[in-house]
């Protein structure tokens, strides 16, 4: 769950601490536009955010759009049901103390709708101009500029901004890091061998292994409280994580392995018969051949020998001009989808909340009229999010995911692999040490180290120099349309 969830939960528990009781007429039409506001964020959530998970797939041909939106509706929903419950988690840290509100909870109330209003507002713009903007960090602005309206600069935790600019710099950088690390490991042990296919084939079930039990790890440490996670022990825990590991490669070894041969095989197209009869002409024509595709050698020109340094990095970066077979990219690609759908459901399980967190706390003020805000989210509501997200990702999702898969480098089936993986492990275990970092960052982060590294045609900088400024200006523009509906709610309703 990420900082931007705990941001609003805490705005919203102070709403209901001070709040108290309220002609519940006078906030009517607040849940009203919050709903339909919190519909069109969660739009803008899935047209955006949801896109980055399965952009590297369409952007690789493992998968078309169609295919990325079904598998994206349903391991979000998955995710989100699973593990994203709660509404808040031990990362609780404000951006407005919302303190200097107790004077005037009405304020902070209709405060939410103008939150909602900037941030769904500023998803749209940036949707529609194919950039990739992290919706934590909309929300956060938003949250300061509908603050600095009503209560001017005090209040606000510049600790906290500090630590999302910084943000900016660790999640890309840690992402790429990790995507890179393990592009390089993928590349010693499969695609520089003399048989790619069948080092794969063989590394498959360590694939799996991994992928499902670092999930099972996510979803099971420090759990969802309302499913009773929480309550597992450590060594259960292990015993869960081991047993879905071993589930996974067992599946792997037994069912996708022969399949992915099959397919490999059905593939093949069976070699052109010799056109000679005598075997000396034959013969002849398998040493032209061999001549022709380089295994007879010809005396390079002389050229200075690289130091250690140069010539340790030649061995360990990959060979940018190396093209993988099409049997290694049909290995790959089945690997892809798989840790496609594990970056939709970790997506899912973190960020859903977004979308329903402030909704959440407007319906329960306006039903239970509480001071506590201790109930969990109504599975009503998270579905309503949900059912947002899906028609975002449906409507709009193609123009983020061009942006991510196809335009800022060339990706293929064993880059998409690890960038998806990287961006996911990175996010996950973000969410659980505290760190305040954006999906959205960790997968452009991975797509320009793997692919400064891997590819032919290197980076697009243009495309990744303007996905840069629409992080930069993320936070003020948000503010700004916050900042400017809630005027208008101040001029009128307050």
């Amino acid at each position: 769950m990420d900082t931007t969830t705990a941001i609003l939960t805490d705005i919203t528990t102070s709403i209901s601490e001070t709040v108290g009781t309220f002609d519940q007429s006078t906030v009517l039409w607040a849940l009203i536009v919050g709903i339909i506001v919190a519909f069109i964020l969660g739009a803008g959530m899935g047209a955006n955010d949801v896109s980055n998970a399965f952009g590297t797939s369409v952007g690789s041909g493992v998968v078309t759009i169609i295919q990325a939106y079904i598998m994206a509706s349903i391991f979000e929903t998955l995710g989100s049901v699973l593990v994203g419950w709660s509404v808040t988690d031990t990362m609780r840290k404000g951006v407005v103390d919302t303190a200097q509100y107790a004077d005037d909870p009405k304020a902070l109330l209709l405060g939410q709708v103008a939150i909602l209003g900037g941030c769904a507002s500023w998803l749209m713009i940036a949707t529609a101009l194919h950039m990739p903007v992290s919706t934590t960090h909309s929300l956060v602005g938003a949250t300061v500029g509908f603050s600095i309206v009503i209560k001017g600069f005090e209040g606000i935790q510049w600790l906290a901004i500090v630590k999302i600019v910084c943000s900016w710099f660790v999640s890309p950088l840690l992402s790429g890091t990790i995507s890179s690390v393990l592009y390089i490991i993928v590349d010693h042990v499969v695609l520089r061998t003399a048989n790619p296919v069948k080092a794969g084939l063989r590394a498959l079930p360590v694939f799996y292994f991994v992928c499902l039990a670092f999930n099972a790890l996510m979803i099971f440490w420090d759990g969802s409280k309302l499913l009773h996670f929480d309550k597992i022990p450590f060594w259960g825990i292990i015993i869960i994580v081991l047993g879905v590991g071993c589930l996974a490669a067992a599946f792997a070894h037994f069912i996708m392995k022969p399949r992915i041969q099959a397919k490999i095989q059905d593939s093949e197209v069976p070699p052109t018969p010799p056109i000679f009869s005598d075997l000396e002409s034959a013969r002849g024509s398998s040493e032209l051949k061999e001549f022709t595709e380089g295994s007879i050698q010809v005396e390079p020109k002389p050229a200075p020998p690289p130091g250690k340094i140069r010539k340790f990095f030649l061995w360990l970066l990959p060979n940018k001009r190396q093209i993988d077979s099409r049997s290694t990219t049909q290995l790959f690609a089945t690997i892809q989808v798989f840790t496609a759908c594990f970056a939709g459901f970790a997506h899912g399980a973190q960020d859903v909340s977004n979308a329903v967190a402030p909704l959440a706390a407007l319906i329960s003020i306006y039903r239970f009229k509480s001071t506590e805000q201790k109930e969990a989210v109504p599975i009503y509501v998270l579905l309503y999010g949900v059912l947002a997200i899906c028609v975002g990702l449906w409507t709009l999702g193609h123009r983020v995911i061009k942006t991510v898969g196809q335009r800022m480098s060339e990706i293929n089936p064993a880059s998409g692999f690890t960038i998806e993986f990287g961006a996911a492990m990175t996010a996950l275990l973000a969410s659980k040490v505290g760190l305040p970092i954006s999906t959205t960052h960790c997968l452009v982060g991975s797509v320009v180290a793997v692919g400064s590294i891997r590819s032919g045609e290197g980076i697009k900088w243009s495309i990744f120099r303007n996905i840069v400024i629409s992080w930069i200006v993320t936070l003020p523009v948000a503010g700004l349309i916050s900042a400017g509906i809630m005027l208008i709610i101040k001029w009128t309703a307050l």
